[in-house]
């Protein structure tokens, strides 16, 4: 049977320092995983089951490597987080799979019903492809060569899930402990000696034709050939994260990870073929240029909106209408204002210090460091504020309209014309750019972008 991999989220050096994860309650993230880690370790070894914990020191690229470096077939691996919001009433477990695996959503599904049949108490916030995830994609997922899941036991932020895991740390242990020995029992089902690999081929569809080599499916994985990425005019050197393999002599890459150079890739089962379409109809420069073209319809923001939260409508059907009007006359690019207010608003449920009736799409705040945020009139008015300090950050053009957003005159114009550079402006968060990045980018994959007959 395969080993398991098992890592504590945070605890070692990154940028000059222990890096400690979320802290609340007079505890930190590292701490009560790194004793959550240790009891899960001890309970599997007691099954029979090979357990390799991680050492806690190493960064999040030297906990990839010295996974990598040691991995064998039927190996599988898991980190375990505690999650943080703003909001201290959010609360509950959810399991985090590479996007387009269902096999691997499957394993994340045994590890989280193994985990709430332990601990009933801890709300279901079920199983996501990394694709939803804050950062859009997840590195232990990804880059990880064997099967890896990554479970957010809880929310630290919230005073009920710290309670739970901090008085019942063992039943948290062995329901993580439970669905670990099925998910391992998935993927290696038989005891023995590792075996060299031999992974069944699949198809390969770029742009509507068959390509003439096949891929591998790799822990149900697609991978295709090296030579296919340099035939999408992809430039990997500057990507060394991008996971490859060498099979049979051959050079192959997780097709996956080609969504981050802007190529859709899908999978059709019945036929067992990996589908690639290349050519986004976002021009190249302006994917994260503030003062752009937006690129979808009305129709689409709609749907996005809706498949994400499906009363979002219901209180502002108007919303993607009024932000591809008033970006459009400021010249913003509206894909990038509506996917920062899903950002902001968690698709409209709101749930922070903002109230739904104070028109704020944007976490926009009033003058003079006041209690509350800012307040508008409308909903048109609420966008058309959050529209102008967007124009303030990113021009240093005139407003076509009369200034509503309070805070305007005391941006600095122009400082920010790309959207990684919000980062820590906007908001502190200093990944709050890449957020919204990866929101366009599941904007884009709903509506269908990534076409060959639309450059």
């Amino acid at each position: 049977m395969g080993r398991i991999f098992i890592s504590a989220a945070h605890g070692g050096r990154e940028a000059g320092g222990i890096d400690p994860g979320s802290i609340a309650g007079g505890t930190t993230e590292a701490r009560e995983m790194i004793l959550l880690r240790d009891l899960i370790v001890t309970e599997l070894r007691s099954r029979s089951f090979e357990v390799l914990a991680v050492p806690d020191d190493l960064s999040a690229a030297g906990t990839i490597a010295w996974i990598n470096s040691r991995v064998r077939r039927g190996d599988v691996a898991l980190e375990t987080h505690a999650d943080a919001a703003s909001s201290p009433t959010v609360r509950g477990a959810s399991v985090y799979y590479i996007a387009s695996n269902n096999e691997r959503k499957s394993n994340g599904e045994l590890l989280l019903v193994g985990l709430l049949r332990r601990v009933p108490q801890l709300p279901n916030r079920g199983v996501k492809p990394d694709t939803d995830s804050g950062l859009g994609s997840l590195a232990f997922c990804r880059q990880v060569v064997i099967p890896s899941l990554l479970l957010q036991v809880g929310f630290i932020s919230n005073p009920e899930d710290r309670a739970l895991l901090q008085n019942r740390r063992r039943d948290f242990a062995l329901g993580i402990a439970d669905g670990l020995a099925s998910w391992s029992r998935v993927i290696d089902p038989t005891p023995g000696t590792p075996q060299d690999p031999n992974y069944p081929p699949i198809n390969i569809n770029i742009n509507g034709q068959n390509y003439a080599e096949q891929g591998i499916l790799v822990n149900g994985n697609a991978y295709i050939p090296i030579d296919l990425v340099d035939r999408l005019r992809i430039d990997l050197s500057k990507a060394p994260n991008v996971n490859r393999i060498t099979y049979r002599k051959v050079v192959y890459i997780k097709a996956i990870e080609l969504r981050d150079f802007n190529v859709a890739v899908g999978w059709d089962a019945a036929t067992r073929t990996v589908i690639l379409r290349s050519n986004l109809i976002v021009c190249p420069g302006q994917f994260d240029r503030i003062m752009s073209n937006g690129n979808t319809s009305e129709v689409e923001l709609q749907l996005f909106l809706r498949n994400n939260n499906e009363n979002a409508l219901n209180q502002f059907p108007d919303l993607p209408k009024l932000y591809r009007e008033e970006a459009t006359m400021e010249g913003v690019n509206y894909d990038i204002a509506f996917c920062q207010m899903c950002l902001e608003t968690g698709f409209l449920r709101f749930g922070g210090d903002i109230k739904p009736q104070q028109n704020n799409f944007a976490g926009l705040g009033s003058i003079g460091g006041g209690a509350e945020a800012a307040s508008f009139p409308s909903a048109r008015i609420g966008v058309r504020a959050h529209i102008q300090h967007l124009k303030a950050y990113a021009s240093l053009e005139p407003l076509v309209n009369e200034v509503v957003d309070p805070r305007f005159r005391f941006v600095t114009r122009g400082v920010a014309p790309l959207l990684e550079q919000l980062s820590g402006r906007w908001s502190a968060d200093l990944d709050y750019g890449t957020k919204i990045i990866a929101m366009i980018k599941r904007l884009y994959d709903s509506a269908g972008f990534f076409n060959a007959n639309r450059v």
